[in-house]
């Protein structure tokens, strides 16, 4: 979920796009693409959606914000993300376990950090972080940047409701999945606080001259994303476990179009905005009510997909910024 660059990033924001966010995978990190995106961007909202919040301490995000801050004042947001399991553990090479507990301390810690002012103590007492500073140069002053967590099941949304600003959707969230599981979930975190914020991702893919091939690469999305069992949940609450157990299995053995070719299209239509422009806006306008609230990511499929045709479809998916108008949700690309 790169941003586009600096070329159809200005465009991007001169049409009317009002935020920007960066992700990270093997090849890409999160802070360093955000630092392009706050060089070459003036207006737009702009943050992590999503960092991955274990590969960090705490002081490394509050710092990277800090300091970016500087160059985009009142325009920074921060997205953290648990990552996988397999992630934490194999890759990163942290504790994977717990990760609800943990991320609802990183947010605390990070908090800590952000809103520390010159000559105060820094201190923070969790299960997980400890921190006990006392910073002497006169580097700090409150920051209140919004905290938003990536929650996909019911738990990590109840925790986004309970310690966050809002909540980070996944681009496979679908009109039952925001408004029957993570809503309710969010509010039930949240209490007696006000209204959460709503950011989320929609796997968008338009290509006018050639919409099969538009289609096929969010068919392989899908079924990428898919592939991971902590998404079980979610299928079976769609009743896609046959189409589900057929992609990973094509996954097993490398078959890329057996994934794509699994996705039915009752799953591209319930997630994805994609074909034709027109097909993207009747999909867009079919689900206005359950779109994010207050930031929703036209987001190019990236699972083989080059950068080429990412930039594309992020310039193709301006058209869709006037598709619902009168409504308050911004629109934002990849």
């Amino acid at each position: 979920m790169p941003w586009p660059g600096p070329e159809v990033g200005r465009e991007a924001e001169e049409a009317g796009v009002s935020a920007f966010c960066a992700a990270e995978f093997a090849d890409h990190d999160a802070y360093v693409t955000l630092a392009e995106i706050v060089a070459h961007t003036e207006r737009a909202l702009v943050g992590p959606a999503i960092a991955y919040a274990f590969s960090r301490t705490p002081y490394a995000h509050a710092t990277a914000l800090r300091q970016l801050h500087a160059q985009a004042p009142g325009r920074l947001f921060l997205g953290l993300g648990s990552a996988a399991f397999r992630v934490n553990r194999d890759w990163l090479g942290v504790p994977a376990e717990r990760p609800v507990a943990r991320i609802a301390d990183t947010v605390a810690a990070v908090r800590t950090w952000l809103h520390a002012e010159n000559g105060q103590p820094v201190r923070h007492t969790g299960e997980f972080y400890a921190i006990d500073a006392d910073v002497r140069a006169p580097v700090l002053g409150r920051l209140d940047i919004p905290v938003l967590l990536a929650a996909f099941n019911s738990g990590m949304a109840t925790t986004a409701g309970r310690v966050a600003d809002g909540v980070v959707g996944h681009g496979l969230f679908t009109r039952s999945w925001w408004n029957d599981v993570v809503r309710p979930a969010v509010r039930r975190g949240a209490g007696e606080k006000p209204r959460s914020l709503e950011h989320g991702w929609l796997i968008t893919a338009i290509d006018d001259a050639a919409p099969e091939r538009a289609v096929a690469d969010a068919r392989r999305m899908i079924a990428f994303y898919l592939t991971v069992r902590t998404y079980d949940p979610f299928v079976a609450r769609h009743g896609w476990e046959g189409p589900v157990e057929r992609l990973r299995s094509a996954f097993r053995t490398g078959d890329t179009d057996a994934m794509a070719k699994a996705v039915t299209d009752e799953m591209v239509t319930s997630i994805a905005l994609c074909g034709t422009t027109a097909d993207a806006r009747t999909a867009l306008a079919a689900r206005a009510d359950a779109l994010p609230r207050d930031v929703g990511y036209f987001a190019p499929p990236t699972f083989l997909v080059g950068r080429k045709r990412r930039a594309a479809y992020a310039r193709s998916s301006l058209a869709l910024l006037d598709a619902l108008p009168g409504r308050d949700t911004e629109a934002a690309v990849n």
